[in-house]
């Protein structure tokens, strides 16, 4: 409803293929985005708020400094900032010192449509009670509901985030064409560079300068359309935003930071961190729609063993069902999944199999029966169950946002309901936009009912309660014992906590490659770090090159999947002679050497809220020239990457950041200076990585058939050392799989430190470190018990690599290592 029943502001401190977009709505189309510029003339829109009221509403949370008729100045806390609410107009100026960080309808676009009732009038108007698209109409009950607000930026010129959009990092500015709109979408062969919605929606937006990072929450799940304007002509840029919602109510949440981890931190502490995944999800995953049946599976599985190439987890596509009744196997194709499931465990490897949201109207279908007897489906306006076309043909759409819907949905997922299924048996719901075939815009028409609420009020949360019910079963069916992992295309605010998101169906062409790096930017930024896209390109056929390419840029990022279109070639990584099965090998063995790094991240992003995979300005804010890089990342702070992304590249410029700072090629160890832009020549068979100077990472260099096998492997430790002799790290290790490391705390977290060319106080099985070492020395392990063992060591002065090899320690040793 457009009803202002609350205004809340919460204040936190410290190509060839293209989309066929006849398909989906410009502003123009979409009647309340047109019509947004109108909202003011609208009679009984405008709210007057008064400034002893506010200053009564307010009192109990921040301390009035000074109040008059007509608004009351607050402090917040901090000695310098300051919360100005003026009523007539109604603004919030959020002060700090002299300065003003953020206004809210400086513009006086604060709108909103009440509810009213329909007159009875010949004249239709146009788009306010009904809308047509195309031949869908959806109509509205409660009339036009649709409300908006400005914000102004005053010194930031670099804003970010509100995904997904196939877009550069930085957010363009929308003057004279559509706004970035927020509507989950099913949107075939999506076009780059662009505003147009795709299939999730965060309205999160990060604004940055080198002063200060802050955020905008808009919690609404309609739809919606984000309108940016810039203004960089004068002494101070300044940015404007304006948000326009279908529905909903006001409900902002503004983060103030300073700091990036502030801000993630504050926008983790109102929508969760990103769930802790087990330690096979990191590893790499191997998918096409659709392997054909159980010998294929087998086959395919076998290829990676005789090619020597390490993989966790074979997926199955729609084919796999029968008659794509999710829950079931095809009973030809697929008729001993069991078997076909104890054959990948034997091997510690696992699988994932489809589970979509729409379910075949089929009597002869328990999940369909069941759903029916339980009156769990979406209504249509009319009350009857509603029903749209999808891989099954005729299909309902459970009501995921009944919670009872959701808990019989997550019991479907035990041992005893869901027949064949193993505890090495995951789940990928796809299609969750909600993705209907023959409705408005491929989706569910907006006057579809979840019990009272229309589903325009909700659309773009429903992806979010498809992965909730996935996971909570995974979880029960365990016992509340073992991590679920649920992969997701439809996402939105809060997402993050229950599994991974892609980045949907892409192209095999050199500029999808390159979106890849933005878009996971993007979304890491907003609190979802288990990100990746399609290796390879879900449609058409990658040349040789690219596909090499894009495994080696796939390999560092969070979420590592090859998938391919049903009507693409089969592209196994061993397809392509042997040279190039050679570097794919290398790609993928470099992320599974990496596995112990990445899960410290994916630790640490659970517990704190930082992204795993970020652009450079989080860990160099003040530096300008890292504000608009997006064909670079970091994964953690320790670890710049600027994969090949151009045809025939001979060679690539990456920017190292850091003033004073020395970054490693991880590759030749060899040392660069940071703050210069370093030119690269590169062959097939380059991944530009640099370490950070003054940092350790831990490695696990013997790579096996998948990561379960590498449990017991000895781990190296690659320390890098700053200019000033020093570096740090952490090492985490549990299980991989179960909760224990919470409900047990059953989980070794240790520092690694190296301070003063003399010692390293850490954790290891084998050494390995880059560093200026004098060339005779004795090295000695210091064991806490008092017991000093000698170590044997090697030393390539040309490079000042120091080696150490088999040092003798277990991992939850405490020692030192001591050079005399």
């Amino acid at each position: 409803m457009g009803l202002l029943s609350v205004f809340f502001v919460c204040l936190f401190f410290s190509s060839a293929f293209a989309v066929d977009r006849g398909n989906f709505k410009t502003c123009d189309q979409s009647a309340f985005c047109k019509y947004s510029d109108l909202l003011v003339t609208f009679p009984g829109m405008m709210v007057l708020l008064k400034g002893q009221d506010l200053a009564e509403t307010v009192k109990h949370i921040l301390s009035v400094l000074s109040k008059d008729d007509n608004g009351v100045v607050l402090s917040l806390g901090a000695e310098s900032q300051r919360l100005i609410v003026s009523a007539r107009p109604f603004r919030l100026d959020i002060m700090e010192g002299p300065e003003v960080l953020l206004s809210l309808n400086s513009r006086g676009l604060l709108a909103f449509e009440h509810l009213r009732l329909r007159k009875d009038t010949n004249k239709e108007e146009d788009g306010l009670w009904e809308e047509t698209f195309k031949s869908h109409t959806d109509t509205k009950p409660n009339g036009p509901t649709s409300i908006s607000l400005d914000f102004s930026l005053p010194g930031v010129e670099h804003v970010y985030g509100i995904p997904e959009h196939a877009d550069d990092l930085k957010l363009k500015t929308t003057d004279g064409g559509d706004p970035y709109r927020l509507y989950n979408l099913d949107v075939f062969q999506y076009e780059l560079y662009n505003p147009m919605a795709l299939y999730g929606s965060i309205p999160l937006m990060l604004a940055h300068n080198t002063q200060r990072t802050m955020g905008i929450f808009w919690l609404n799940a309609a739809e919606t359309w984000v309108d940016i304007s810039s203004n960089t002509a004068g002494k101070k840029p300044q940015t404007d935003v304006r948000w326009i919602s279908e529905s909903g109510i006001i409900d902002v949440f503004i983060m103030l930071g300073p700091k990036p981890s502030d801000v993630f931190s504050q926008y983790a502490s109102l929508t969760g961190t990103q769930s802790f995944p087990p330690l096979a999800s990191l590893g790499y995953h191997q998918c096409r729609w659709n392997y054909n049946d159980q010998e294929d599976v087998k086959s395919v599985d076998q290829g990676f063993d005789q090619h020597d190439i390490p993989y966790d987890f074979i997926w199955l596509d729609i084919e796999h069902a029968d008659g794509k009744r999710y829950f079931t196997w095809d009973p030809h194709k697929f008729s001993q999944p069991k078997e076909m499931l104890q054959g990948l465990m034997d091997k510690k490897r696992k699988m994932v199999a489809i589970v979509d949201p729409h379910i075949k109207v089929d009597s002869g279908y328990k999940i369909h029966n069941e759903i029916t007897s339980k009156d769990f489906y979406v209504k249509n306006k009319d009350g009857g169950n509603y029903e749209g076309w999808c891989w099954p043909g005729n299909s309902g759409y459970p009501d995921f946002t009944n919670p009872e819907m959701r808990a019989w949905w997550a019991s479907m997922f035990a041992y005893d309901q869901y027949e064949g299924s193993m505890e090495n048996l995951f789940t990928w719901n796809d299609m969750n936009e909600p993705s209907v075939f023959n409705g408005p815009e491929v989706t569910m028409h907006k006057d579809a009912l979840h019990g009272k609420w229309e589903h325009r009020d909700i659309h773009n949360m429903y992806g979010l309660y498809v992965q909730m019910a996935t996971a909570e079963g995974q979880i029960q069916r365990s016992g509340g014992a073992e991590r679920p992992f649920v992969l997701t295309r439809a996402f939105f605010a809060g997402s993050q906590r229950f599994g991974a998101v892609w980045t949907g169906d892409n192209a095999a062409e050199w500029d999808h490659l390159k979106i890849s790096i933005p878009m996971c930017l993007s979304l890491g930024l907003v609190g979802v770090s288990f990100c990746g896209a399609d290796v390879g390109g879900f449609f058409k056929n990658p040349s040789t090159e690219l596909l090499v390419r894009w495994y080696q840029t796939g390999a560092y990022q969070p979420f590592f999947r090859a998938h391919a279109h049903l009507d693409t070639t089969r592209r196994e990584p061993w397809l392509f002679g042997p040279e190039n099965t050679a570097l794919i090998r290398e790609a993928v063995r470099q992320r599974y050497a990496l596995l112990p790094y990445w899960y410290q991240l994916f630790f640490q992003a659970y517990r704190t809220g930082m992204p795993v995979m970020r652009p450079l300005w989080v860990d160099y804010p003040k530096d300008t020239a890292t504000f608009t890089i997006d064909d670079e990342f970091l994964i953690g702070s320790d670890l710049l990457v600027h994969p090949v992304t151009e045809e025939g590249s001979r060679g690539v410029t990456a920017y190292l950041p850091g003033a004073g700072e020395v970054w490693y090629d991880v590759h030749t160890f060899q040392k660069h200076n940071g703050a210069q832009n370093l030119y690269i020549p590169v062959t097939l068979s380059s991944i530009p990585v640099f370490q950070r100077g003054g940092s350790i990472i831990p490695r696990k260099d013997r790579v096996r058939r998948s990561s379960a096998c590498m449990e017991n492997d000895p781990y190296t430790l690659y320390v890098a050392l700053s200019p000033k002799k020093f570096a740090e790290g952490k090492l985490y290790i549990d299980d991989g799989h179960s909760f224990n490391y919470d409900t047990k705390k059953e989980f070794i977290h240790r520092s690694l430190t190296f301070a003063n060319n003399k010692k390293i106080s850490c954790i290891t099985m084998k050494i390995t470190s880059i560093s200026e070492m004098i060339w005779h020395a004795n090295l000695l392990i210091h064991f806490q018990t008092g017991k000093e063992t000698p170590v044997d060591f090697e030393f390539d002065s040309s490079m000042s690599v120091l080696t150490l090899r088999k040092p003798g320690m277990n991992a939850g040793d405490d020692w030192t290592l001591l050079l005399q």
